[in-house]
């Protein structure tokens, strides 16, 4: 299937796997790259050593493309910047609008520039400053989201920004990547979905406790961080949202103790990075510290399968996720069901597809079969 966005990274499907905290890491992101989609790789749990070691090991087990998800805000994302242009990594994905500068660096080596928004308004604005791509999430996405459905913000941003949007949020097969193009994007992104593969380090008692959930059991706390972060509903998320000031307060720091061990980064850069969260939000200095928690609280569910002591990131769609395929089935099944969906409604006078626009448009059309 030939979308804007297949042409743009040089993959052969239009679906992205998200760069998930201690979930995308080199196995998931390779097995992802090998099926045909694109992989992002997570750094920011990463040291700059760790970023380097993982990079080259997606490298060794692939020779397909793949991206590596940055924080724009972190103290060394220019460090990062420059060590992925340095390992030839084909493109770039942002959890935080990045600066015009870093994308400036980045299109001059060659590297594919994709942040991920929230907003119409930041998508209008990477796209003014140079940004190729752009992902946008939904509401219904998993870890920090917003409040617009996809359904609504999608359209939206598609009206209003002339490159490739890919559309994030509540997808998880083929009938959802039908769905996305017919709102005019380039592709899918999905990240539960691939949480929930065989390829996924995810410990097993951990992808039991999601393979279990309902959708009423994915809900939206400010209790790890301050900010809105979806996730499943368990008995530790309920005991932050009652927590003291105090005791959370106590808890943020060690966590933040914990989190500097495994980052390498200084207290002066974990200071920093947490001002850049306050930077225009109403939270309060416990708030700010209690950052650290997203980090430690996601590595203990998805690391070490604490699922009493960790934090599970969830979209709402693992409430409909029932099975763990590896990431070439995952793919291929997706691409036939989203191929005889077109078939389909084609053949049934619904719709009509044109043949793939060079802009932000997400009309397709089948490498093998012809233009449905």
């Amino acid at each position: 299937m030939d979308t804007a966005l297949t042409r743009l990274v040089g993959v052969r499907h239009p679906i992205v796997q998200t760069g998930m905290g201690w979930v995308a890491g080199p196995r998931l992101v390779s097995a992802t790259a090998n099926a045909g989609a694109l992989g992002i790789l997570a750094s920011a749990t990463m040291t700059l050593d760790g970023l380097r070691e993982a990079v080259r090991e997606v490298k060794s087990r692939t020779d397909a493309p793949f991206g590596v998800n940055l924080r724009a805000d972190a103290a060394d994302a220019g460090d990062r910047v420059r060590l992925m242009i340095d390992e030839g990594v084909r493109v770039a994905s942002f959890a935080l609008a990045p600066s015009a500068e870093l994308i400036a660096e980045l299109k001059e080596a060659g590297v594919v520039v994709v942040p991920s928004v929230g907003a119409r308004r930041h998508a209008e604005k990477v796209a003014t400053w140079g940004a190729d791509a752009v992902i946008v999430q939904g509401g219904e996405g998993g870890g920090h989201t917003g409040e617009v459905a996809t359904t609504v913000l999608l359209p939206q941003v598609v009206d209003a920004v002339d490159i490739p949007v890919v559309a994030a949020g509540g997808f998880f097969d083929g009938r959802g990547l039908v769905a996305a193009l017919a709102y005019g994007a380039a592709g899918v992104a999905m990240g539960t979905r691939f949480l929930l593969t065989s390829d996924s380090t995810v410990p097993d008692a951990v992808k039991a406790r999601y393979l279990a959930a309902t959708v009423r059991d994915v809900t939206v706390t400010r209790a790890v961080d301050g900010l809105p972060h979806r996730m499943l509903r368990t008995d530790l998320v309920a005991g932050l949202e009652h927590s003291g000031r105090v005791k959370a307060l106590v808890r943020a720091a060690r966590h933040a103790t914990g989190f500097r061990r495994l980052s390498g980064l200084t207290w002066r850069q974990m200071i920093r990075d947490g001002l850049s969260l306050k930077h225009g939000k109403d939270l309060t200095w416990s708030q700010v510290l209690l950052a650290a928690n997203t980090p430690m609280l996601l590595r203990s569910a998805m690391v070490d399968g604490r699922t009493d002591l960790g934090v599970m990131a969830s979209g709402q769609v693992a409430g409909v996720i029932d099975d763990l395929p590896s990431c070439a089935e995952l793919v291929e099944r997706v691409m036939a069901e989203a191929l005889e969906v077109v078939g389909a409604l084609s053949a049934g006078g619904a719709l009509g597809v044109r043949g793939a626009s060079s802009g932000s448009g997400g009309c397709c059309r089948s490498t093998s079969t012809g233009s449905p």
